[in-house]
C-alpha cells in the first residue's frame, strides 16, 4: 500500500529560499524510499492575521498519511489532522527580533500554539530545541533534533588558494549575519568580499567609506550559488545568531576553509572544520582570517576536517531520521 507525505511550504519569496533548498533534497530522498510525495504552497505571505487565516483555510486537507510543515508558516499545522502533523522549526530568531505585543502574538501564533498542536516537532540544532521548549513550555519529548542535509548542487572545487588577494564569501545581509563588524575586521586587508544578499544603505555606505573591494549578488539560483563557492577562497561566516548554519556545510562540500563563530550551533555544525572566532570582536575575526590566509598547513587541515564532517549531514542519514517519525504517525 502506498504511503503519502505532503510537504507544506510558505509562499515563495525570491529573497529567502533556504528552507526550499533544504527540503528539495529531503523530497528527492523520500521519493527514492518509495513514498508518494505531494507539495503544497501557502497562497499568501504571512503579513497580517487575515492572510494567516486564509492560508490555513486554503491548505486544509485530510488525504495524506503525513503532513510535514517545512518551516516559517508554523501555524499551517492547524490545517491538518493533529495526529498526522509534523512541524519543522528552523530557529526562533523571529521571537528575538520582535518586541512588545508583536512578540507576544508571534510567540503564540508561530511557536507556542503550533508546537502544542503538532504530533511531532523537529528542529535543526540542540540550541534551537532548547529555545522551542523554553518558549512553548511543551513536552520536551516531542521535539527532536534532525539537522539540515547538504544538497548536491555544491560541488568540490580544485581552485588554487589566492593568498595574495583572497576572495571572501559572505552569505546574508540581515543584522544577525554581522556584516558591519566584518567590514571593521577586514578594513585595510588586501582581499575581495563577495556578498550574497541585499545590502542596506548603511552597509553600502560603510563599504565605500572603508574602501573595501566588494561585489554583491542576490536571488541566486543553486548553480549560481555553487559558482560562488567554487570561486571563493574562504567562507567568512561569523554570524551572531543562526538556527543551524548551512553555508558552513556547503563550504566544506566545496573544499573551502571556513571562518565562523565560536557560538552554538555554529561550532557544533562546523566540527573541527572551521576556524572559530568571537563574532562580537572585530579583532578576533581579523586574527582568525589572517591565520587561515597565512598558514597553508592550517588551511589544509580545516578542509580535510570539513570533508570528514559531512557524513553527519548526508541526505540519507537525515532521511532515516525523518522516516522514523513518519512511520510513527502511520
Amino acid at each position: 500500500m502506498s504511503k503519502t507525505v505532503s510537504f507544506i511550504f510558505r509562499k515563495k519569496n525570491p529573497l529567502f529560499f533556504s528552507i526550499e533548498n533544504v527540503f528539495s533534497v529531503i523530497i528527492q530522498e523520500t521519493r527514492k524510499a518509495g513514498w508518494l510525495v505531494e507539495t503544497k504552497e501557502a497562497p499568501f505571505y504571512s503579513s497580517g492575521i487575515f492572510n494567516v487565516l486564509k492560508n490555513i483555510l486554503r491548505l486544509r486537507s485530510k488525504n495524506a498519511d503525513v503532513y510535514h510543515v517545512t518551516g516559517d508558516i508554523h501555524y499551517a499545522v492547524f490545517a491538518f489532522p493533529r495526529k498526522k502533523a509534523i512541524l519543522t522549526i528552523h530557529d526562533c530568531v523571529f521571537v528575538h527580533q520582535a518586541s512588545g505585543f508583536k512578540r507576544f502574538l508571534m510567540t503564540k501564533l508561530f511557536l507556542t500554539w503550533p508546537v502544542r498542536y503538532a504530533k511531532f516537532v523537529t528542529t535543526i540544532s540542540e540550541s534551537s530545541r532548547k529555545e522551542i521548549i523554553e518558549f512553548s513550555k511543551c513536552d520536551p519529548n516531542k521535539v527532536k533534533v534532525i539537522p539540515d542535509p547538504y544538497g548536491e548542487h555544491i560541488r568540490f572545487s580544485t581552485k588554487a588558494f589566492n593568498a595574495e588577494k583572497p576572495n571572501l564569501l559572505f552569505i546574508g545581509s540581515t543584522p544577525n549575519k554581522n556584516l558591519l563588524r566584518v567590514l571593521e575586521a577586514i578594513e585595510g586587508l588586501t582581499c575581495h568580499l563577495e556578498i550574497v544578499g541585499r545590502l542596506s544603505s548603511e552597509q553600502l555606505s560603510v563599504l565605500q567609506e572603508k574602501n573595501i573591494s566588494y561585489s554583491v549578488g542576490e536571488s541566486l539560483s543553486e548553480e549560481q550559488l555553487n559558482e560562488k563557492f567554487q570561486n571563493c577562497d574562504i567562507l567568512l561566516f561569523p554570524s551572531l545568531f543562526e538556527g543551524f548554519g548551512l553555508p558552513i556545510i556547503e563550504a566544506q562540500q566545496a573544499g573551502k576553509p571556513v571562518v565562523s563563530s565560536d557560538l552554538g550551533p555554529l561550532n557544533w555544525v562546523a566540527g573541527e572544520g572551521a576556524c572559530l572566532v568571537n563574532p562580537h570582536v572585530p579583532g578576533s575575526i581579523r586574527e582568525g582570517l589572517l591565520k587561515v590566509i597565512e598558514n597553508e598547513v592550517y588551511r589544509r587541515q580545516l578542509v580535510s576536517a570539513g570533508l570528514g564532517n559531512l557524513e553527519r549531514f548526508s541526505p540519507k542519514t537525515i532521511l532515516v531520521q525523518y522516516l522514523e517519525l513518519y512511520h510513527k504517525l502511520m
